[in-house]
């Protein structure tokens, strides 16, 4: 079985150090960037599955890293993991908004980063279970071939989670899903993450989905569902 491809984007060398040598000693296969556009140019070059993505970099932050990462053809499909000593909700919205798929604050834990990127790819991989393709819901569809969202026939572009969880939504309407079952649906059911966090991929998806964002609907002291149609047809 081929080893997991892991790229790590830091310009501080003795994190960056460490990650390569404990990743390695894992098992993945691992290459490292110290700066924005060396970590792009390996990028392309190395394929990586997952890219852990360090905010503060020297010339271009890793905010613009994911952005450029997220539109290059070769790149747009890596998981990306942002690394930052920023801790804020409104931090990670951004992270988000551009692309990253999970969010790790330092100080961390190398284990519970090993965890994270595990996580992250059984996710991947649950994906390739045989479910209906296509999901269309009024305006909106979903394909999970292509990865895709259509919204009144423009292409969104949705980062893994934020995909997840909008398929979730949409395959039960109606249904109230808990934070915790939203987490697990998305995020997986191991990742190590608070029940806030949830509500960072909610307000991130719903600015996206754009005149269509009241359709995610908020159950005070329970958590989310999706609008039915009919309710909408009675209004």
């Amino acid at each position: 079985m081929a080893r997991l491809k892991v790229l790590i984007v830091e310009d501080e060398r003795t994190i960056s150090d460490v990650l390569v040598y404990n990743l390695t000693e894992f098992g993945f296969e691992v290459q490292a960037a110290t700066n924005g556009l060396e970590g792009i140019d390996r990028a392309k070059r190395f394929l990586p599955d997952v890219i852990l993505l360090d905010v503060m970099l020297p010339g271009m932050d890793g905010l613009e890293v994911c952005r450029q990462l997220r539109a290059g053809a070769e790149t747009k499909a890596s998981k990306i993991i942002m690394l930052t000593a920023k801790s804020e909700e409104a931090d990670q919205l951004v992270g988000f908004n551009v692309g990253a798929d999970d969010y790790v604050t330092k100080p961390f834990s190398v284990r519970v980063l090993i965890e994270r990127i595990k996580s992250i790819t059984r996710r991947t991989s649950a994906d390739d279970e045989p479910l209906e393709s296509i999901l269309v819901y009024g305006s909106i569809s979903i394909d999970r071939t292509k990865h895709r969202v259509v919204v009144d026939n423009e292409h969104v572009l949705l980062t893994a989670s934020e995909f997840r969880l909008l398929e979730t939504l949409l395959r039960n309407p109606g249904r109230v899903y808990d934070r915790t079952e939203l987490i697990e649906s998305a995020l997986g059911a191991d990742t190590l993450v608070l029940e806030r966090t949830i509500d960072v991929h909610i307000r991130s998806l719903r600015k996206k989905l754009g005149r269509y964002a009241d359709r995610i609907e908020t159950v005070r002291g329970v958590g989310y569902r999706f609008r039915e149609l009919q309710e909408e047809s009675n209004e």
